[in-house]
């Protein structure tokens, strides 16, 4: 709770002293709440009031510093009720007309006193703004810290986003040159020829022989690849049967989302 405590005097109720807790709401001291309201018992007034608007806050008295009970504005409708004092309506008059809309526009109360000079309410009207600047940079600091955040995870999450943007788009089979264009599109940089330096490193095609850049048996029968047979004529006049490596839909969902768990020199 703020520990700033301001006095709101009414001739006909006294002294009602206010701290505005850290959310910016009003908390009243109980005491002078129950010595308004003619309520003699402060200690059982407690008992019938919510306990998730009740706070302590250290309190200059004439005794010294001590700990008092400061409610929130429910709490406070709570013991007009509970007042059988015929001005427990003015009271509630005073508090809703002129005392929360002062707190509420400028942060704090500063209505004159009698015997106040000029000087003197000019410079609590001081102290009074002073806090409640305080209060807005406050909250314009969280605010901005709030953006920078969500602008941050905006920027992490963008790679992730297109990646998946992707992944819905991928409906057919494509060559692996093709899914290299997909990948360096979405933010991980790679051209055809390290995707398929990088597929043969891992195990996802053979390395030798006839096998070569040719995808492995058991991620052909996970669906990751497929092979497409054709034939073309040799130079010798020789028509010969052709195998082309596909990187299927399957198969290209799981190499977008294998490489979005990636570090750049892992590519």
């Amino acid at each position: 709770m703020n520990k700033q405590i301001q006095i709101f005097n009414n001739p006909q109720f006294g002294d009602v002293r206010v701290t505005i807790a850290e959310n910016d709401k009003p908390m009243f001291c109980l005491s002078d709440v129950c010595k308004a309201l003619e309520l003699t018992n402060p200690a059982m007034v407690k008992t019938r009031l919510s306990s998730k608007g009740i706070s302590n806050a250290d309190t200059l008295t004439k005794g010294g510093i001590q700990s008092l009970t400061y409610i929130n504005e429910a709490n406070l409708y709570k013991c007009i009720f509970q007042s059988r004092k015929p001005e427990a309506e003015k009271f509630q008059d005073w508090v809703c007309d002129e005392v929360l809309p002062s707190i509420r526009k400028t942060g704090g109360y500063i209505a004159a006193r009698d015997e106040e000079s000029p000087e003197e309410i000019m410079a609590r009207a001081l102290v009074v703004a002073q806090a409640a600047l305080e209060r807005q940079s406050k909250r314009l600091a969280e605010q901005s810290a709030k953006m920078d955040e969500q602008s941050a995870k905006i920027d992490e999450d963008a790679p992730k986003v297109a990646f998946a943007n992707a992944i819905v788009a991928s409906k057919s089979s494509c060559l692996i040159g093709e899914l290299a264009k997909i990948i360096t599109q979405n933010g991980k940089a790679i051209g055809q020829n390290r995707l398929f330096v990088w597929m043969r490193k891992n195990g996802y095609l053979g390395t030798k022989g006839e096998r070569y850049n040719i995808p492995q048996q058991q991620y052909i029968e996970q669906g990751l690849f497929e092979l497409k047979k054709g034939v073309r004529s040799g130079s010798d006049g020789v028509m010969k049967t052709t195998i082309t490596p596909k990187v299927t839909a399957k198969g290209q969902e799981y190499f977008i989302n294998k490489f979005l768990t990636l570090g750049t020199s892992n590519c």
